[in-house]
């Protein structure tokens, strides 16, 4: 056993398991390009890929009652719901062209590390959690909600997934001033 800066040990290096693969978890916030922002930098610095992902949270019952009373036909209902999961995907897709449109031509290239975008239906927790594990993904990073970390310090998704995630787990603040 050597010294810290020995890598052998404890401390070692060779106790870590590469970054190689980051799940992106967004909430299609405002002010998620922020933390995007972090994944794509972080993804360069450790030469990762990157997924993202929106977990689409299943309507609730007062929901589901309305559209089963203004769509009484039952085919109609599930276009409607199908069409809440492409209409997701939509703004999600759109959200990345918007970025990456923002970027610094020099840094668009990095646009390359994105494997995949993708829409999963779930609660936000388990469904993050559900594909960090299914990717299998090396960190998941996610923002903090626009309040940041006074309100309930980090929020209850964010909380959850800190909780339960077996592997690294990256919360990014929002600050007023990005």
């Amino acid at each position: 056993r050597t010294s810290r800066s020995g890598c052998q040990g404890s401390w070692g290096t060779d106790m870590m398991t590469p970054i190689q693969t980051i799940l992106y978890a967004t909430d299609l916030s405002n002010t998620s390009n922020h933390a995007f922002r972090y994944a794509v930098g972080l993804a360069r610095a450790l030469d990762a890929r990157l997924h993202v992902m929106h977990a689409l949270e299943p309507m609730n019952e007062e929901a589901r009652i309305t559209l089963q009373m203004f769509m009484i036909d039952a085919d109609q209902r599930n276009q409607a719901i199908n069409r809440r999961m492409e209409n997701t995907l939509a703004a999600l897709t759109e959200r990345q062209e918007a970025f990456w449109a923002a970027m610094p031509e020099d840094e668009r290239r990095d646009r390359t590390r994105v494997d995949n975008i993708e829409v999963v239906q779930g609660y936000a927790a388990d469904a993050i959690l559900k594909r960090a594990e299914s990717l299998p993904a090396d960190m998941i990073l996610m923002g903090s909600h626009a309040h940041g970390l006074t309100h309930s310090f980090l929020g209850t998704v964010a909380k959850r997934v800190l909780h339960r995630a077996k592997v690294p787990t990256l919360i990014v603040p929002y600050t007023e001033d990005h």
